[in-house]
């Protein structure tokens, strides 16, 4: 008879892999398995380190983006005009919003050379460029022998001029950028600064001047029937395409080439339309 020990002990080995149910066997690892393992493994941490420098790239560009805000320093304020890009070096005036311009409808202007000035008046005050200060003289001639006196309040004004005219008028009668310009030019737009634009009064009238009655003088009506004559036209009349306000008393010379494509051409209007 079997020794009993003996038979515990047998009872007690640890069975063979084949003595295992298939569904319970733990198949061995391959080499195979384990490059494919540590492949995915690398795979996986580069994707994370890529995904991690990106969103690192897009946070930083956050930062360091700032909205565009106008600043303000002794001369400007929020609602200064922006600079024209026809102005001349040495004549730069401070930044404007493109609203301002853009409504008001004015346009920028180079200043007239100071060499090709000539004065209108005996004070040698008021000045336009030779050929329209030529054919303005000549205009209030036969003005004055139909016993028109058309008086020049106004002609060349430089940049830096038209700056007070804009801002200082403006801080007066606090009013904001966009009504002050639809009555005056910010600087840098002015038609002034060419050259080729005059302010007109009637002499005999004046506390009409730079006023819409203007249009009630003798002088206005004689300039509206004989100012062609002279090449000089109304530049802003009522309902004008620019959309400024109605001036009566502002005229500007359209008698040469570069008269006619300062006005015209550059702001890409018909003559036809006026």
């Amino acid at each position: 008879m079997d020794n009993p020990d003996l038979a515990r002990k047998r009872s007690r080995v640890v069975p063979s892999f084949e003595d295992i149910p298939e569904a319970l066997r733990e198949a061995p690892i391959t080499v195979t398995q384990r490059r494919r393992h540590k492949f995915w493994l690398i795979a996986g941490l580069t994707g994370l380190g890529v995904i991690a420098l990106f969103a690192g790239f897009l946070f930083a560009t956050f930062l360091s983006s700032e909205p565009n805000i106008i600043t303000a320093n002794n001369s400007q304020s929020k609602d200064n005009p922006k600079t024209p890009a026809a102005a001349q070096s040495g004549n730069v005036s401070t930044k404007q919003p493109d609203i301002v311009v853009g409504q008001s409808g004015h346009f920028a202007y180079l200043e007239a050379p100071p060499q090709q000035l000539q004065s209108i008046t005996a004070d040698g005050r008021i000045k336009l460029r030779q050929p329209a200060a030529q054919k303005f003289k000549a205009m209030v001639a036969a003005a004055r022998a139909q016993g028109i006196i058309l008086v020049p309040i106004s002609g060349f004004r430089s940049v830096a001029e038209q700056q007070h005219l804009f801002f200082d008028v403006k801080a007066q009668r606090g009013q904001a950028a966009a009504e002050r310009a639809s009555v005056s030019a910010p600087p840098g737009y002015s038609e002034h600064h060419t050259g080729y634009a005059v302010d007109i009064g009637d002499g005999n009238v004046p506390a009409t001047n730079l006023s819409p009655n203007f249009e009630n003088t003798a002088a206005f009506k004689w300039l509206k029937a004989n100012a062609p004559r002279f090449s000089f036209e109304l530049s802003f009349p009522k309902n004008n395409p620019q959309g400024v306000s109605y001036e009566p008393w502002h005229w500007r010379f359209v008698g040469d080439r570069q008269s006619l494509e300062t006005f015209y051409k550059a702001k890409n209007l018909d003559p036809a339309r006026k």
